[in-house]
Formats: structure tokens, sequence, C-alpha cells
């Protein structure tokens, strides 16, 4: 349990006179929205799907004052949201339109932020792709071939273009707080976490696909280059205003098909990553079980399920639990025979929220927690003191 502290910056480019932090903002994707991590059962799930399990709700528990854990003032910005892409993170053109992005929404009045989280680069490079086609065959037979999604993932990582819209994201969030006037500012950077332990053979003649029989089994997908390309050019970007916080170490002994164990296991604790419908534990109160939100099932008629009208919207929001349940719902309409698997389904339906399926291979609230934790060690290097708040 992490005592409730305050940070000091003690910054090389800086006098070396301390500075409290007093708000930082959050930005990017599901990765720091907190997808599937915990809620109070007096609140209601928002459309980003954050969870107050999150590391950057984590880190305003510690470094902020009390009751500055919300979005009513500018202390704590949490505009992460599930789906987003760069371009939902760059600014856009004055066209009249009233959708902004989050560089447009946070505000630096009353206060300037003194730091700034940033998770971006999943939804870009097509991790969901890759995903549904070599592990959870949502689309079944249709999900495509995972050697072909993990070669469009692998070009999306090689062409410039990525790399170009993510320094304009960092140039912009930069330009935005004017951080001349601001030499103490900073950017941490998130990347992501491998998910399978590919020394052991214990996934070899496992499936964590959807569906039963041939098209819906799934493989276990024994090279994750994405997530290592990606995490490499982010650690191509760190420079004096920008540190690259890289917590896949973190996560040994935690990914799916560590020594020993038989996936999928839904009562793992010790694994970080979520499973379709897989419960959570909070490193606060240690309690498990059923997923939090995810059990309550759609209404009937829901687009979101509807197989002739629910795939433009899904892919539009980038959300991975609309596009697993679209994608599911087109295959059952082709193949009226598709049973999904024990754990998959209810007594009743089928159609769970989509935070049921989207959480899936997103961090549990252990997950980040060591996240948080590689935070606070990357800044150390970086030379933030951090002192016990008194």
């Amino acid at each position: 349990m992490w005592p409730v502290i305050k940070a000091m910056i003690l910054s090389s480019h800086s006098s070396g006179r301390p500075v409290n932090i007093n708000s930082f903002i959050s930005l990017g994707d599901s990765y720091s929205a907190g997808i599937g991590t915990p809620l109070p059962p007096s609140i209601k799930e928002n459309a980003c799907r954050q969870g107050n399990g999150a590391y950057p709700y984590l880190l305003a528990l510690d470094l902020l004052p009390p009751n500055s854990t919300t979005n009513d003032t500018n202390t704590f910005q949490w505009l992460s949201c599930t789906g987003s892409t760069t371009a939902d993170i760059l600014s856009s053109p004055s066209t009249g339109n009233s959708s902004q992005t989050q560089i447009d929404t946070f505000t630096t009045f009353p206060h300037t932020p003194d730091f700034a989280t940033l998770s971006i680069g999943g939804n870009d490079l097509g991790f969901f792709d890759v995903m549904n086609a070599c592990v959870f065959r949502f689309y079944s037979f249709y999900s495509g071939t995972c050697e072909a999604a993990l070669a469009a993932s692998d070009a999306a990582i090689q062409s410039p273009e990525f790399e170009l819209r993510l320094k304009l994201v960092l140039r912009e969030i930069l330009d935005k707080i004017r951080w001349e006037k601001h030499p103490d500012f900073f950017i941490a950077v998130t990347g992501y976490a491998r998910f399978f332990d590919t020394l052991t053979e214990g996934c070899n003649n496992a499936s964590l696909g959807v569906w039963w029989g041939g098209g819906g089994q799934g493989t276990k997908l024994t090279t994750e280059g994405a997530v290592e390309g990606v995490n490499a050019m982010f650690g191509r970007r760190g420079r004096r205003k920008v540190m690259f916080v890289d917590f896949d170490d973190m996560f040994k002994g935690h990914r799916f098909c560590e020594e020993g164990v038989e996936e999928p296991d839904y009562e793992r604790q010790e694994t970080w990553f979520f499973l379709p419908g897989g419960g959570d534990k909070n490193e606060r109160n240690g309690t498990g079980g059923e997923d939090w939100k995810g059990m309550e099932l759609l209404e009937d008629g829901s687009v979101l399920v509807h197989p002739e009208r629910c795939l433009e919207g899904a892919e539009r929001s980038g959300d991975w639990g609309e596009r697993a349940l679209c994608y599911m719902a087109i295959a059952k309409k082709r193949d009226p025979s598709l049973r999904l698997k024990e754990g998959m389904v209810g007594k009743n339906s089928m159609w769970y929220v989509p935070t049921y399926y989207g959480k899936t291979f997103h961090p549990r609230s252990l997950g980040h927690g060591a996240i948080r934790g590689k935070m606070y060690e990357v800044w150390r290097e970086h030379g933030i003191v951090i002192e016990p708040r008194r």
C-alpha cells in the first residue's frame, strides 16, 4: 500500500527549488482510462469507461489534496478515453464542430498542470485486430489470419506516419502549456506490456477463442512485436521534457500462460490482465470475484448487437467492447450454430455491456498499481523527489 504522498520536483534544468504538485492532466486511451477497474456502487460508468483503479486516478490520490480526484476543477483533468487514437488527442481545426479533442479540452486556468501522463498508440496500430485475429476470434471464421493482422500492425509501426503523429501530440501538449514559461512541466508517456509469457509451453494447446468449434478456437499469440515495436518508438522520444515509462518488466510473472497455469484461468488473481468477464482484485481491499459492472445485459434491440447496423458505429467509436459485440453478432447471424464458450455467456443472454469484452487484455487494478509504481521509479531517475505528506 502506497503512503499518501506529495511530489516535489527537483529538476536538473531548474534552480533546484522544490515545486509542489498542484494539478496534472491524463491524456490517452483505455490503458489510462482504466476500463474494467472498480467504481463505487453509486457511480455509473461513463462513456470513456474510466475506472478508479486506473494509474492516473491512483496518482491523483497520492499527489493531490483530498477531494481533488474529480473533474469538477482542473486540479485533476482526466481526459483519457477508451477507443482514443492520436486523432482524438491532436487539436482540431476551427470548423464549428462542437466535438473537442483532448488537447482542445484541457485547461490551464486557474492552475497550469505540473505534468501530463499520456498513453496512446494501441488503437492507431491495430491492437484490437491482432487480438481478434490471433486470440479471441470474435468474428469467427471471418476474423482473418493472425499473420495478416500482425503484418498490418508491423507495417503501421514501421510507417513514418505514426511517429510523426506522436511528435505532433507531444508538441501540441507542450505548446498549450506554454512550456517555456513553465520549465518544470513534463510529459510521462507510458507504453504497453506484453500479454504472454512466451518462455513457457503452458498455452501451446490452449485456446482463448470465444466460440466453440474450429472457426473460433483462436491461437496463442507467440510473438508480440507490436508491443515491443511501439515501446521502442516511445523510448526514442525521450528527452528533457518527455520521459518514457516502460512498465513491461513489471508484468513478469503476471502475464497469461505463466508456468503451471492452464489458460483461460479466470480465478488467477496474479494475472494482471483481464479476460472477458473475469473479475478484478483491488489493491486496497483485496477483493476479487465477478466483474463489477460488466455483467449488465444490453437492452433488447440494442444497435450494438444488431448485425446489420452495428459495425459503422462500433468502428467509429474505437471501443474494443463495441467492436467485439458487433463482430459476434454478425458471426452469429451468418452461422446460427455458433456457441459461445462457458464463461463467455450468461444464463439468459449473450449480450453483455461492452465493458465485459472491451476490458479484455487491459490491466487489472494490480497491474495499474504496478504502472503507478514504475512511474515513481522513472521520476526518481529524472530528479523527482517524493516525500510523505505531513
